[in-house]
């Protein structure tokens, strides 16, 4: 009898939860829900968009001209169709062109130039500051025109995406004044240190700067690749008149009008044009969102 009540005291006893831990808990989503609502909705404005288009994709031919959001049945082909579309792959290889080979061209012109802009003293440098600032607001619409006979009468290269590749070898007003602003943020004391032990200015700006602008320039090279990716301006007036030279953008308007019925099949293209930029965008948040905000700390 005594080992019962023994082995009974010892025995550990089922954990309960309080009566009051349930609305405490409670409060406190509430509590989250209506400090972070404004966050929520626009989260929620966001991402339902992109939601649908998801859903839509996987639908059926006849369920997607219905006001059903939901698949009946997940219709993964339809990725498999649009993929296998003729010329699909050829807008994704010039679109990988032009935002790739873009975006290097960019950085590689524009980093010396902000470099200057930033850590030289020399007569001018206000004035070359202010025409970058100035060719910021000048819209492309503006000089379109006479681009368009420079590149297509001068050197016959209209149908093809170089009139809006070479050009980005010559800077762009925008990388160097955000990489300008940047780079101000880097101490003079860093580069006065690897002249002192011999650095000339090349060097200081590869072994220094560069390691250490890492944020910045992922931010403008982010900013670069998405304009390319998404432009539809570019490809539409200098290669509208060559099928083979169309980009993702231009062939999606192109695509959209041959199964203007088929809206799985265009919300299908609309991701796989969409992913890319996406699934960058996610792996380089961080370092963009760093880039962004450091820049512009010191005028």
């Amino acid at each position: 009898m005594t080992q019962v009540l023994t082995a009974s005291k010892t025995r550990p006893t089922a954990s309960f939860t309080p009566p009051t831990a349930r609305p405490t808990r409670r409060r406190e989503l509430l509590h989250w829900v209506a400090v972070h609502a404004l966050g929520i909705a626009a989260a929620l404005f966001f991402v339902l968009p992109f939601v649908f288009v998801f859903l839509t994709s996987v639908m059926s031919d006849q369920q997607a001209l219905t006001r059903d959001l939901w698949p009946r049945v997940w219709e993964w082909d339809n990725y498999g169709r649009v993929w296998h579309t003729p010329g699909f792959l050829t807008w994704w290889r010039n679109t990988l062109l032009y935002a790739g080979l873009g975006t290097a061209l960019t950085l590689l012109s524009s980093i010396p130039v902000a470099y200057a802009l930033a850590k030289f003293r020399f007569r001018g440098r206000n004035l070359s500051l202010m025409l970058v600032i100035s060719m910021m607001m000048l819209p492309p619409q503006v000089i379109i025109i006479p681009m368009y006979l420079f590149w297509a009468k001068q050197f016959q290269l209209s149908g093809t995406l170089w009139p809006l590749i070479i050009p980005m070898a010559f800077g762009d007003a925008f990388s160097i004044f955000l990489l300008r602003q940047f780079l101000l943020t880097i101490p003079n004391e860093y580069l006065d240190s690897a002249r002192v032990d011999g650095c000339g200015e090349f060097r200081t700006l590869v072994r220094v700067v560069l390691p250490m602008a890492r944020p910045g320039i992922a931010a403008v090279g982010l900013f670069q690749f998405f304009y390319a990716w998404n432009d539809y301006f570019g490809p539409q007036i200098y290669a509208s008149e060559n099928p083979a030279a169309w980009t993702l953008s231009y062939g999606l308007e192109s695509f959209k009008g041959a199964h203007h019925t088929d809206w799985n099949l265009t919300m299908a293209a609309t991701v796989l044009v969409m992913a890319p930029v996406i699934v960058l965008f996610f792996f380089a948040q961080k370092a963009f969102v760093e880039g962004v905000t450091l820049t512009g700390v010191k005028g």
